[in-house]
């Protein structure tokens, strides 16, 4: 058995094979840049207006009006002193624009313009590279691709980018006492949960399910069943089996299809009984069975290594200030299902492992080590 802390660091310690490929820019939204990004042109293009108004040349109180310039023109129109062309936002400004007022603040008579105010040089211009300059780098290599980053990459004119790819992963669920949604119970069956909580939660990850698996509790099926999606996937979550009854395969099933122990066991409530390993490239998580563990293991130990896939950082412990006196019972550190808001933290009702209500009603996981602990303590915390 390990420590929390030994079992991130066997986790974070991991070098998954990241894949290069190349997406649609509309694609890419969630997946990290394989490489870096660098601009080929000026952003903006030209300088262009900021409003919907008039194009001056120099500073005066009056103006007469030479033309109009619309977005997309192709006007070669030319500002000489005292001189003015109605406007329009994103229009390249003419020559010798020294500013642009908008058009609430004019007055026209025939093709006579009057100012309100003065404009300071500059007002409302938005110049050639003022953004972006050519061959500056707009983004690194590892950065999150988020609708910004799309509209910025179109802006560039790029069509496709090269990003890290989804890691494929798949879902193994174990237990003869099991019954899908919908179909009737048997005597001593239950309905399956974890299969649909754990494909929900890969669903809020950038990842590509690519198979779900139900087994008895049979040694041979388990085996076969995790042989068969081991072909098929970089990351294979397995469900029940993994605790030492007298029907419970899976670890017995891992090791004869060669998958490598790196640890079994944390010292932790819920999700003790997790085991983590790797079958060359590929990594298995086998999961508690109960609701609760099974879901605390997977926010706290699989989406790190999903992470780790795509070439983004984890997303890391944060403090917040305990709302009310608890105590943990017990001899290990406890993963709490609690509400944390305004950077206070109440931990909910019903924390039995097999419960998952808490952790609906919930939106992040409280760590507290055995012991008595005052309202106001700091503690930490994981959103999920």
């Amino acid at each position: 058995m390990v420590s929390i802390e030994e079992a991130f660091e066997y986790i974070t310690a991991q070098r998954p094979v990241r894949v290069k490929q190349h997406v649609q820019v509309s694609e890419a939204v969630g997946l990290h840049l394989a490489d870096a990004i660098v601009s080929p042109m000026d952003i903006p293009v030209f300088d262009n207006s900021a409003m919907d108004g008039y194009a001056l040349c120099g500073a005066s109180d009056t103006y007469q009006i030479i033309g109009e310039v619309a977005a997309g023109s192709q006007s070669e129109l030319t500002l000489e002193q005292g001189q003015a062309a109605r406007i329009f936002t994103g229009a390249r400004v003419p020559k010798g624009t020294t500013a642009v007022i908008m058009q609430e603040k004019t007055n026209v008579e025939g093709n006579v313009l009057s100012l309100s105010e003065i404009p300071a040089a500059g007002t409302n211009l938005r110049l050639r590279g003022e953004e972006i300059r050519q061959g500056q780098e707009v983004f690194q290599a590892g950065h999150c691709v988020n609708a910004a980053t799309v509209g910025m990459l179109l802006t560039l004119g790029m069509t496709s980018v090269s990003v890290y790819a989804r890691p494929r992963v798949g879902v193994l669920v174990t237990g003869n006492e099991l019954v899908e949604a919908g179909e009737p119970l048997g005597e001593g069956q239950i309905y399956e949960s974890n299969g649909g909580s754990l494909q929900a939660a890969l669903r809020q990850l950038p990842v590509d399910i690519t198979a779900v698996r139900s087994v008895t509790d049979d040694f041979e099926a388990t085996s076969r069943a995790i042989g068969d999606l081991l072909g098929e996937v970089d990351v294979l979550l397995i469900s029940g089996g993994i605790s030492v009854g007298d029907y419970d395969f899976v670890k017995e099933a891992l090791a004869q299809n060669d998958v490598e122990e790196i640890f079994y066991k944390v010292n932790q409530k819920p999700g003790k009984p997790l085991f983590f390993g790797r079958r060359e490239t590929q990594f298995v998580y086998a999961l508690p069975g109960n609701p609760a563990s099974s879901l605390t293991c997977f926010y706290l130990y699989v989406t790190p290594l999903i992470h780790q896939f795509l070439g983004r950082s984890s997303r890391t412990r944060e403090k917040v200030n305990l709302g009310h006196d608890f105590e943990v019972r017990g001899t290990r550190p406890t993963f709490y299902r609690a509400k944390v808001e305004q950077e206070r933290a109440s931990i909910l009702d019903k924390q039995s492992s097999s419960m998952l209500h808490s952790f609906a009603m919930g939106n992040a996981l409280v760590f507290l080590p055995p012991g008595t602990h005052n309202k106001g303590a700091e503690v930490s915390v994981w959103y999920y």
